[in-house]
């Protein structure tokens, strides 16, 4: 059998089989045998500052790409600075493989370097956690955790090397990089699920991200028009149903889940963002039965028991589900005045939009900044949002015209992710704008790697809202005792001159009628760009606690 020059080629081949383009990475002794096969391999290795971003550029790179991402970690703290990343690709469940250095197995317990058993630390939070066994399996380990992470549900999968054995000449592996066999749905699930709906007099349909993770959408879009149903999307379920069209019914979504008899949540968990899977009840109704379909048996909900549930790969679920329908007598008429009463609310609330969204109030008002981002964003935008209150007002005025769009940290509510998912949308999306939307809080958290983006030549729009504080917290505390502590940042802070001291460029604004000039001037600088917008601190976004 021939060998590579040393494990790191036989790794980097590997990963280059499952799709892999870009290694992304933050320089470390213990893997420079990978940088080695990456360069052998012609593959671009882009580095970071930070390890988080080297883990939230390939998380984001899976989910925008559906093909899965890699990112290469030192030793000990190289790993546990990446374990954020790791949590956030657990709970997108995005096919992220995280490949770690080793303290030298010749050394091992004698107080090596970061000598530091990992595994265990990523257990929790990943598909498997492993280390290769010697310098002759790494190509074979190494398809195993592609495959691993690739199969349904997705996740991350961890794997990391002795450094004696990554250095050591490896039998070169060639990989079998067969497609995961979809998984069927029970037709029986389907034949149940149908009956509910053909029952239903207010149904609405819930699409979440694995609905485009699992290249669902066109079967996703063609069930809703075949059935005349209102849609609501979440995370990067946004754009499977654009702007404008006639089912999406995001802006009436209180009044949906308020009054709804039958709500069918597809891709996505009845987490806190849907209420923990409790809709109805309102004004004496009873609560409406809830169906969820997942790509996995193990994606069910089992906090409460739906009405009904399914799991399958999701085209398959929609195609079948769609026959099982015209089987049971599913009449779209029957709730056709139920479907116009939301398009009509939700059209009612886009226009009451108007004024704010042009709203001259000194101090800014955050939704003039979406008022006049949405005069200048293009329809293929890649729009990230990472923040508290300025990016819940994106979530709620900021609707993709397509799908795969829409980049947000997801249920784990990981503060920056921003610049990660920046680094990997410039590379996936290369003729495409690239929209970063940061609060100040969370700017703190990620800024440095704008050098990442001036290094390596990948222009972003980043727009800030600058509120001067922790608006998720300094509000509730308000609230609830009266005073706020540990809430406050330094207001006006300069965020936009750290870009421009990065090699970037940027400006401060603030004044409403400066907004638009601003945002054309980054879109056409074609660098790393910050428009820091300061905005009313007094102003919250109206938020309740469960999330409906």
């Amino acid at each position: 059998m021939e060998s590579a020059k040393h494990a790191g080629d036989a790794a980097v081949a590997v990963s280059k089989a499952y799709g892999v383009e870009t290694m992304f990475t933050l320089s470390g002794g213990h893997v420079f045998p990978l940088y080695d096969g990456a360069v052998h391999e012609e593959m671009r290795i882009l580095d970071v500052r930070h390890e988080q971003s080297a883990v939230f550029a390939a998380e984001a790179t899976a989910r925008l790409t559906r093909k899965p991402g890699l990112a290469v970690l030192t030793a000990g703290p190289g790993i546990t600075n990446g374990v954020s990343g790791v949590a956030t690709a657990h709970f997108n469940g995005s096919p992220v493989v995280v490949m770690g250095g080793r303290a030298p197995q010749s050394r091992w317990g004698s107080g090596a370097l970061q000598e530091m058993d990992h595994p265990p630390l990523l257990d929790p939070i990943t598909k498997l956690s492993f280390t290769a066994s010697d310098a002759e399996s790494i190509g074979q380990d190494v398809e195993v955790a592609f495959r691993t992470a690739i199969a349904p549900h997705r996740g991350p999968v961890f794997l990391d090397f002795y450094m004696d054995h990554l250095f050591s000449p490896s039998p070169t592996h060639l990989a079998r990089t067969q497609t995961p066999s979809p998984l069927e749905p029970d037709p029986d699930d389907l034949a149940g699920i149908a009956r509910l709906l053909a029952e239903a007099e207010r149904p609405v349909l819930v699409y979440g991200s694995d609905v485009w993770m699992d290249r669902a959408e066109e079967a996703a879009r063609d069930f809703a028009e075949t059935w005349r149903l209102p849609v609501i999307p979440n995370g990067q379920g946004r754009g499977i149903l654009p702007s404008g069209h006639e089912l999406l019914v995001t802006r009436a979504r209180g009044l949906a889940f308020a009054q709804a008899d039958l709500v069918i949540v597809v891709g996505t968990p009845l987490d806190f963002r849907l209420g923990y899977g409790w809709f109805g009840g309102k004004d004496g109704a009873p609560l409406a039965r809830v169906v969820h379909i997942a790509d996995a048996p193990s994606q069910l909900a089992t906090h409460m028991q739906p009405a009904a549930s399914a799991a399958g790969d999701l085209s398959v679920v929609f195609w079948s589900l769609s026959t099982a329908c015209g089987e049971a007598g599913v009449k779209p008429s029957s709730y056709a005045s139920w479907v116009s009463k939301l398009s009509e609310a939700a059209a009612a609330a886009i226009a009451g939009d108007a004024e704010l969204l042009a709203s001259e109030a000194d101090p800014i008002h955050p939704m003039r900044v979406y008022g006049e981002l949405g005069k200048v964003l293009a329809d293929d935008a890649v729009v990230i949002g990472d923040g508290g209150d300025f990016v819940s007002y994106a979530g709620k005025y900021v609707e993709p015209k397509q799908p795969g769009n829409w980049l947000d940290p997801g249920p784990y509510g990981c503060l920056g992710t921003g610049l990660g998912y920046s680094i990997a949308a410039r590379l996936a999306r290369p003729s495409s704008q690239v929209v970063l939307l940061l609060g100040d809080g969370a700017a703190g958290f990620s800024l440095m790697d704008v050098d990442t983006l001036v290094r390596h030549k990948l222009p972003v729009v980043m727009i800030c809202g600058n509120n001067g504080m922790w608006g998720l917290e300094k509000h509730p505390m308000q609230l609830l005792y009266g005073y706020d502590v540990a809430a406050e940042l330094q207001p006006q802070c300069r965020y936009d001159q750290v870009v421009t001291a990065l090699g970037g460029g940027g400006e401060l604004v603030t004044k409403p009628s400066e907004i638009g000039p601003a945002l054309r001037r980054a879109f056409d600088s074609g660098i790393p760009y910050l428009v820091n917008i300061a905005t009313d601190p007094q102003v919250a976004y109206p938020r309740n606690t469960t999330g409906v």
